[in-house]
């Protein structure tokens, strides 16, 4: 998933644009040494603030309780973990800030995030160099793990880059194929939001609705930030379209539905993992009905695994939105600090950890509370899950699983 408009750059590079939140298990000790063990960060960049706050600090919450388990069942003997969480406010400049932080702490072992994909391009190489871990709960670019020319050619730019969530390449052709075979939509007015995710995944629906013998009745862009679509409003409107699709983030498509269907135009807006949030559904209200999404894996509410790990999210006093990536967050985690355990023997890191550690993930395989957790060849998690919700009763409702192969 993900990526915003490079907007206030100049503003981002203030140190507002690095906040910190230091929260290991409910502390803020920094020592080197914790009741005599050795201290290592899981860090995590995200957005903490501002655009897409819900869901960046529901993947800080899914880090900070797989911090938190291990710590209590020793998982790693001899060592206390910690989180370091920094905020990218969805800024690609400050995500590029926080890698480096990240980099200069030599207690960072392993980093989850970012939550946007657009943040991501401006993250891996400096991890890369540093030989530190990155996993993303999120991100859904292709060209993250597969290279500029993921179509024709597959290459790996990064090593040290993984993901849990499954890519672009099938969550657009996965919503191509319920639009055209299960809804039995025939005309599809196209928007995005010219961002490495958005559009991205809007040409990857376009080319799977219009394979599957749809027809495409419109195309426009928005900005990021934008809040008045009075004129695409009517555009779409005059399109006659019977379905709306929008490559994007729920922050703007949440005004452009409400619009929409204020505006007479009754058909369901229909995105991506972007979208899936409950805050879509509590800033468009009722004209969110019908609408609907796509979103990697199966809903984590469903899973018999997930169950403990919902209970101390919802008890811990957490906040953001653990549903769209919060397992994925978990088990992200779970994967750097199974790998440190492989690495570090009796509080002991030797050297080289951050790249033996790089390693040991590549090498990962468990069953997650969101899915099974092993990685290809390219970093790519091998869990090809997918789900699409709909808005029923002012809630998302999981109404079909399964996978795309294309």
């Amino acid at each position: 998933m993900r990526q915003r408009s490079i907007i206030a750059i100049t503003a981002a590079l203030s140190a507002g644009a690095l906040t910190l939140t230091a929260c290991g298990s409910r502390d803020d000790n920094k020592g080197g040494d914790s009741g005599g063990k050795t201290e290592i960060i899981i860090g995590v960049d995200a957005p903490l603030t501002g655009q897409n706050s819900a869901t960046g600090l529901g993947i800080q919450g899914g880090v900070q309780i797989a911090v938190d388990d291990a710590n209590k069942n020793n998982t790693v003997p001899g060592v206390t973990f910690k989180v370091q969480a920094l905020d990218d406010k969805a800024i690609p400049a400050s995500g590029q800030q926080n890698a480096t932080a990240l980099v200069n702490n030599d207690k960072v072992l392993g980093v989850v995030g970012p939550l946007n994909s657009g943040v991501a391009t401006q993250m891996q190489q400096v991890f890369a160099t540093a030989n530190l871990v990155q996993i993303s709960p999120s991100n859904t670019a292709p060209e993250l793990t597969q290279g500029k020319n993921w179509q024709t050619s597959k290459t790996r730019p990064f090593k040290t880059y993984f993901r849990t969530a499954t890519t672009d390449a099938l969550q657009g052709g996965f919503a191509a194929e319920y639009a055209s075979t299960t809804l039995k939509k025939k005309n599809v007015f196209v928007v995005d939001d010219k961002q490495t995710y958005g559009a991205g995944l809007a040409k990857l629906f376009k080319a799977g609705f219009t394979k599957s013998g749809g027809k495409v009745a419109g195309e426009d862009h928005v900005n990021t930030g934008d809040t008045d679509f009075s004129a695409l409003v009517t555009k779409i409107k005059n399109s006659k379209a019977d379905l709306v699709y929008y490559g994007g983030q729920y922050d703007e498509s949440e005004k452009l539905t409400k619009q929409l269907k204020d505006g007479g135009v009754k058909v369901p807006l229909f995105g991506g993992d972007g979208m899936f949030s409950d805050t879509y559904i509590q800033t468009a209200g009722k004209t969110s009905e019908g609408d609907l999404v796509t979103s990697v894996g199966q809903p984590v509410d469903s899973l018999p695994s997930a169950a403990d790990f919902i209970k101390k999210y919802k008890a811990s006093g957490l906040k953001g939105d653990y549903g769209t990536y919060g397992g994925y967050s978990y088990d992200a985690a779970t994967a750097i600090i199974k790998a440190i355990a492989n690495v570090v023997k009796d509080g002991k890191i030797p050297d080289g950890a951050r790249a033996k550690i790089v390693d040991e993930v590549q090498k990962t395989k468990f069953d997650g509370i969101a899915g099974p957790v092993s990685f290809d060849e390219y970093g790519d998690t091998t869990n090809k899950q997918l789900t699409v919700y709909q808005v029923v009763d002012g809630k998302w409702k999981a109404v079909k699983s399964g996978t795309f192969n294309g």
